[in-house]
């Protein structure tokens, strides 16, 4: 494992569903401003493509699981 003392992040992928970010880190956006985080040291990241909430998980994908599931 890499340690920095300036940002040390762990990623989890999460089967059907979100990346979890936990650790010292920082979100960027495109235009270079840093986003803030509602849990200091953990986050969820959208992989879907449904959130509204983007680059954050809102849980728009479990929708899209109960419909595969009732198919």
């Amino acid at each position: 494992m890499i340690e920095s003392a300036k940002h040390a992040a762990s990623l989890h992928f999460l089967k059907h569903g979100p990346v979890r970010v936990e650790g010292t880190f920082r979100i960027v956006d495109i235009d270079g401003n840093e986003l803030e985080v509602a849990e200091a040291g953990k986050v969820y990241l959208c992989t879907c493509g449904k959130s509204n909430t983007k680059p954050f998980c809102d849980c728009s994908h479990q929708e899209e699981l109960k419909l595969r599931a009732t198919n």
